[in-house]
């Protein structure tokens, strides 16, 4: 797996205008390929009369799923470049759609590379990217005399408590990087005297 990637903030448009045609890039997390598709439907529909509606999406961690569309524009003019600058941020989860309403003048293939794959550029500088890291996922279980000052303790330090389940005794889901585990066991048993439990679970990612 990979360490980190990148993904956008939030789903969101920018437009820039290059020789009076206008390219609207409409960003959008995707954490499935299904969902990078009907984003783009959704684009495609908002925007039927453009002259096209060019597509790139990268989904998984490792950037296992790549593809990209020209869309009628001349061949690797428009959704190579967009899927380059993509990968060129490390950019992962995600689908860009950039829709082109033509204003009259050719941009030649050069102009054409350069304008989509700047328009995906500045969109992710305008609506910004969150780097996602990859973590364990641990159960610490503690009674429930302790598990109050062990939760302020965790959030405190900065750790991510992504869950707290009471029953019998209380038990605490965090998220830890791999090479926190050997201390963190340390300073649990330490603020509990021993008495905590802790189990390694799989592993996730979440934001850094």
């Amino acid at each position: 797996m990979q360490d980190e990637y990148r993904t956008v903030a939030h789903a969101g448009v920018h437009e820039t205008e290059v020789n009076r045609s206008r390219f609207i890039c409409a960003l959008a997390p995707a954490a499935t390929e299904q969902q990078a598709q009907d984003f783009l439907a959704a684009v495609r529909k908002e925007h039927a009369d453009a002259t096209h509606n060019c597509w790139a999406y990268v989904i998984g961690a490792d950037a296992a799923v790549q593809k990209a569309s020209d869309d009628g524009e001349p061949g690797g003019t428009a959704g190579v470049p967009m899927l380059q600058m993509l990968l060129r941020r490390d950019m992962r989860y995600v689908v860009a759609v950039v829709t082109r309403y033509y204003g009259g003048v050719k941009l030649g293939a050069g102009g054409l590379i350069r304008a989509y794959g700047g328009a995906v550029g500045e969109a992710l500088d305008t609506l910004g990217t969150r780097t996602r890291r990859r973590f364990r996922l641990a159960t610490v279980t503690v009674d429930h005399q302790r598990a109050g000052k062990v939760e302020n303790d965790l959030r405190s330090t900065g750790r991510e408590v992504r869950d707290v389940r009471y029953g019998e005794a209380v038990t605490i889901e965090i998220g830890l990087p791999d090479a926190d585990v050997a201390a963190f066991r340390a300073w649990l048993a330490d603020v509990t005297a021993g008495a905590a439990g802790f189990e390694l679970g799989g592993e996730a990612y979440g934001d850094a």
